[in-house]
């Protein structure tokens, strides 16, 4: 495989994955066709054409995308210091599961498909989408001062395939523990953690002290209508979102990580939170996507906070 037939791959699994269905994402793309279509000038020589085929904006290629690929090195967070390790190593690609690049300054885009997501979970579209674009325009601030192209800049120099994927392997996650839940039903919250701890990266995730946690809510509580809209669509959701899952009938959250001020927010509004784990939730979705390149012959390093388990039949399983 060369590194855009992995990317193809990746934005494939991703749509496939996502909590909205695959025909609304189609829908979505289509509609962006269209506008882009009608744009003139200047609008249109800027628009992002990979926009057309991949909705995910923080999933990206950098440096030559027709290299054949054999040895792969993959981390959660990939800086200059990753990529010189991979030099040293002799790999062919690089793969962050945190955006990189135009991938980081362009993150906040892919946070619509929260609204959606919410949507799809009882709460109005209208309240979701105001609430959403609120949140977007404050981490589109927060990440216009960082030095986006850091990693990028040091892969180029060394001519290091490099390439980033968010957003469908967090979908991968979604879907991975929709489908686990779903046929486990947990009664109550602490029924939720015992799940989670089924799970070979969460379960190495205990080992390191990183394990899932309830951060809102007691294990006895029952946990209601279970949703996962912290698992995937790029960051953390908007404050003042969690009344309105309250008022939508929203029982308990299953997240990645949750910020202080929003752990608050769903405790005032007697909202259950779960916290699966950051590193482990992000390689659970990330192995699931690995498993494919194993599948094809091509060798994976995992490094920074990538705990590796392969799921191909007949591989022993590793950490």
């Amino acid at each position: 495989m060369n590194i855009h037939q992995i990317y193809d791959l990746a934005v494939k699994m991703g749509i496939k994955n996502d909590l909205r269905g695959i025909a609304q994402v189609k829908k979505i793309l289509a509609r962006r066709k269209k506008n882009y279509e009608e744009l003139t000038g200047k609008a249109k020589a800027r628009f992002d054409q990979e926009s057309l085929i991949n909705p995910f904006s923080d999933t990206r290629v950098f440096v030559d995308p027709k290299r054949e690929i054999k040895k792969v090195m993959v981390g959660i967070d990939i800086g200059p210091a990753e990529i010189l390790v991979a030099k040293e190593l002799g790999v062919d690609l690089v793969i962050a599961h945190h955006p990189i690049g135009k991938a980081l300054a362009d993150l906040h885009d892919v946070m619509h498909l929260q609204a959606e997501v919410l949507a799809g979970y009882g709460v109005p579209i209208n309240i979701a989408e105001s609430l959403t674009k609120e949140r977007i325009s404050e981490v589109a601030r927060g990440i216009s001062p960082i030095n986006h192209y850091r990693g990028v800049d040091t892969a180029e120099l060394f001519n290091i395939g490099l390439m980033c994927v968010h957003t469908p392997t967090d979908n991968l996650v979604a879907s991975f523990l929709d489908k686990h839940f779903k046929k486990a039903k947990p009664e109550y919250v602490g029924e939720v953690v015992d799940e989670l701890e089924k799970i070979p990266e969460y379960q190495k995730a205990i080992e390191q002290k990183a394990g899932p946690k309830i951060f809102v809510g007691t294990p006895d509580n029952y946990v209601g209508k279970l949703v996962l809209t912290e698992i995937t669509g790029g960051t953390e959701g908007a404050v003042g979102i969690y009344e309105k899952m309250a008022q939508a009938g929203i029982g308990t959250i299953v997240g990645m990580h949750m910020a202080e001020d929003r752990k608050k927010e769903a405790e005032k509004n007697h909202v259950n939170v779960v916290i699966a784990g950051h590193m482990s939730s992000d390689s659970l979705g990330m192995n699931l996507f690995l498993d494919e390149l194993e599948k094809k012959g091509i060798k994976i390093i995992p490094c920074s906070g990538l705990i590796r388990v392969s799921r191909v039949k007949g591989k022993k399983k590793r950490n």
